[in-house]
């Protein structure tokens, strides 16, 4: 969906290495057994598979609907088959548009009509098979007609809103064209049309990505000229998944919403384009010269506009319900067959798809083959495994959506976690999740070979977080959304992990007809080394869950990473009262107008609300009731408990996120019901820790912000009487 790894690399978090000795009945060094097993899992992966598996993926576009894509599900299916696992098919009917008609024109002051095509390039025969890819689009994006007057807004983002008022600039009737980056690219025709825009374009900023980062697409890995990124605009920070079924599953005979009806498609028609394209409508531009901050990596002064530009925009699409076809492969679990642990990753692509998602589904494909290999040399899981392969995700999450929709009872029942992985580069391993997940992950991190530099992959992930500045500890992040972890963990509460390695394999082939497989192994993971190390991390944390005699969910991290996301949004609010009470000292000795050039007039500054002081005592006090309660689970020693008892602890623990969610979901966006994580309103992929509290601070909503914490307090006594339950099975 974007990319998730870079995400992965900056969202914080709170775990650190040093985890206690013992938690939760597993200690901080595995147990001689588990790394038998894991030695020789590790053993049997082999890089040359992901090469030959991707190769054949990738050979074609393959975006949801298409013969390619239902050929390679099928193709999956055979090789699991022939591994030992029991597999099907479960297909539901999407919506899925498909671009009919794409015009952008500049029709004053001069004349230019965009090409919207990418070039083939010499080297990568993947990029020229023509009809064959898929038109550069934004899925989800209406039907318009639209001509007005230009409106430069940055990456479109609140603050960018915030600056065009102080400007003066209003883009109420006017056409927008906004930089990718700096959100998730569906928040910025959500706010144009929130502010009255009646069009948008987005395009790559070379300065972002393109040759100010480096040399272009076939001589380095960056995005060329006429690369344009493809993606979904759908307005998913409402709901994922099928937008003409909002909660539930999108079978056959399902009730279906009309078109017109659907709160996540856009409402103002939404195209992305190249830079070589953006650049005549940019350069037409006149009004105020940006601010610096705005100005990109092309070779002309910024100017916001409105004007004299003016552009017609004309967009239609093949609204059609296509099949989304999800491969589940089951290996039954030996002594626990209740019991789930799902893996999963999704195949669909924009157009090839190397990268985004192959790099991650060969992987996982990898791991799973070792993992039947090992269980028919006596080794079976006593969990049982179901790999997914989704479909869909693309367009907005939408088979990992449907089956979770349809399944969520069973779900709710049976799994214990979810892992996920999507796209894999070179460089540093991001791990983000359940924070009850958080001392197991390091416990395998650290024992994770990284392959260029031969320390763990926990050692080279603190490394580089140190010379960033950072805080040098190994971190598991919260997670947001943009990949198919996001209906477990939110919507079903489900404990989640997301997994994988970046930063090192940068380019600009993101969802662009240069995500092929030439690029892929010239510049993203040569050899596919990085490749093995993720099916060898995914793996490791698959056997432990598999085989634990007590699950390994640990919450005095948990606790710690609460509290300080308390510790966070208190701090917001105290930094908004701080910055209110400047603004209005300096209001009233009229600093604004007296340091105002002349020459670039800006609004007159107003004095602002004063910001409340809100009642933050019932968290604390239940916050500190929890510490008690979970430092008292946390000096037993589950180890030496019967059978019998871990068991039942264990089918206790399988529930413990659930507790987190509320029936009646966010504020604004009920299917999100998660009270700890989920993706910003007004940023999409960007997690918002307690958000429901968080949100309605930012937004300004006292009484709602208050009522929000009263909401979250609720939910964590109910999690402190679960404690109380754990401690009453251990004892």
């Amino acid at each position: 969906m974007k990319n998730k790894l870079l995400s992965l690399l900056l969202l914080a978090g709170t775990l650190t290495v040093s985890a206690q000795e013992t938690v939760l009945g597993f200690s901080k060094k595995a147990s001689d057994e588990e790394l038998k097993l894991e030695a020789a899992f590790e053993k049997e992966l082999t890089a040359s598979n992901l090469d030959d598996w991707m190769k054949l993926m990738a050979a074609e576009p393959h975006w949801v609907g298409t013969a390619y894509g239902e050929q390679n599900v099928k193709w999956m299916e055979k090789q699991f088959k022939s591994w030992g696992y029991d597999t099907r098919i479960d297909t539901y009917q999407v919506l899925f548009p498909y671009p009919k008609i794409r015009v952008l024109e500049l029709t004053a002051p001069t004349k230019y009509s965009a090409s919207l095509k990418a070039i083939p390039v010499e080297g990568d025969p993947y990029t020229e098979q023509g009809d064959k890819l898929l038109p550069s689009y934004n899925a989800f994006s209406t039907d318009g007609d639209v001509e007005a007057d230009l409106v430069f807004v940055n990456y479109g983002i609140p603050s960018d809103y915030e600056e065009l008022e102080k400007l003066g600039i209003d883009v109420k009737g006017k056409i927008v064209i906004a930089k990718y980056q700096g959100s998730w690219r569906g928040i910025k025709p959500k706010l144009a049309a929130e502010k009255g825009a009646i069009g948008c374009i987005i395009y790559s900023d070379p300065m972002d990505d393109g040759y100010f980062q480096g040399d272009v697409y076939p001589k380095g890995p960056f995005k060329n000229k006429t690369g344009v990124q493809r993606g979904s605009v759908m307005d998913m920070p409402l709901y994922p998944g099928d937008v003409l079924t909002p909660g539930y599953a999108a079978t056959k005979d399902a009730k279906r919403l009309k078109r017109e009806e659907a709160p996540t498609i856009t409402k103002i028609p939404v195209l992305p384009i190249s830079y070589e394209d953006a650049q005549p409508l940019l350069e037409a531009l006149e009004g105020p010269v940006a601010p610096e901050k705005w100005r990109g990596g092309l070779p002309i002064t910024y100017h916001i506009g409105p004007g004299p530009a003016k552009v017609h925009l004309k967009l239609e699409f093949d609204w059609q319900l296509k099949p989304a076809h999800n491969l589940i492969a089951t290996m039954k679990g030996s002594e626990f067959p209740d019991q789930w642990v799902v893996r999963g990753n999704h195949h669909d692509a924009w157009v090839h798809g190397a990268s985004d998602p192959l790099s991650g589904m060969v992987a996982l494909m990898e791991e799973a083959r070792v993992v039947a290999k090992l269980a028919k040399q006596g080794s079976k899981p006593k969990r049982t495994l179901v790999y997914c392969a989704w479909d869909a995700e693309e367009p907005g999450l939408i088979g990992s959506t449907e089956w979770v929709e349809d399944h969520i009872g069973e779900l709710k029942q049976k799994a214990v976690a979810y892992i996920n992985t999507d796209g894999n580069s070179r460089g540093y391993l991001g791990a983000g999740g359940s924070h009850s997940l958080q001392a197991m992950v390091t416990q395998v991190a650290n024992v994770v070979t990284d392959p260029q530099k031969g320390v763990s992959v926990a050692e080279r992930r603190m490394a580089a977080n140190s010379m960033r500045g950072g805080d040098s500890s190994f971190k598991l992040s919260a997670l947001g959304s943009g990949s198919d972890y996001t209906p477990f963990i939110q919507h079903t509460g489900i404990a989640s992990l997301n997994l994988g390695f970046g930063g090192e394999g940068s380019g600009g082939e993101y969802h662009t007809i240069y995500d092929t497989y030439t690029h892929y192994t010239r510049f993203k993971d040569p050899g596919f080394q990085y490749g093995v190390a993720l099916a060898n991390t995914a793996g490791r944390i698959v056997l432990r869950m598999a085989n634990a005699e007590v699950l390994p969910f640990e919450l005095t991290q948990w606790h710690s990473t609460v509290s300080g996301y308390l510790g966070e949004v208190m701090k917001t609010l105290e930094d908004m009262r701080s910055e209110v009470e400047k603004h209005n000292k300096l209001v009233k000795k009229d600093a604004y107008q007296l340091v105002m050039d002349p020459k670039k007039p800006v609004a007159p500054a107003k004095m602002e609300a004063e910001i409340p002081y809100l009642d933050f005592s019932p968290l604390q006090n239940v916050m500190a009731d929890l510490k008690t309660s979970i430092d008292t689970f946390s000096k037993v020693d589950l180890t030496q408990l019967p059978v019998a008892k871990k068991a039942q602890l264990n089918k206790a623990m399988m529930g413990m996120e659930q507790v987190l969610l509320q029936d009646k979901g966010l504020p604004r966006r009920d299917w999100f019901k998660h009270q700890i994580y989920a993706p910003g309103f007004y940023t999409g992929y960007g997690v918002k820790t307690l958000p429901g509290v968080r949100e309605a601070i930012e937004q300004k909503e006292w009484k709602e912000a208050q009522e929000q914490i009263g909401v979250l307090a609720t939910t964590l006594k109910n999690f402190d009487a679960e404690v109380q339950k754990l401690i009453g099975i251990a004892e």
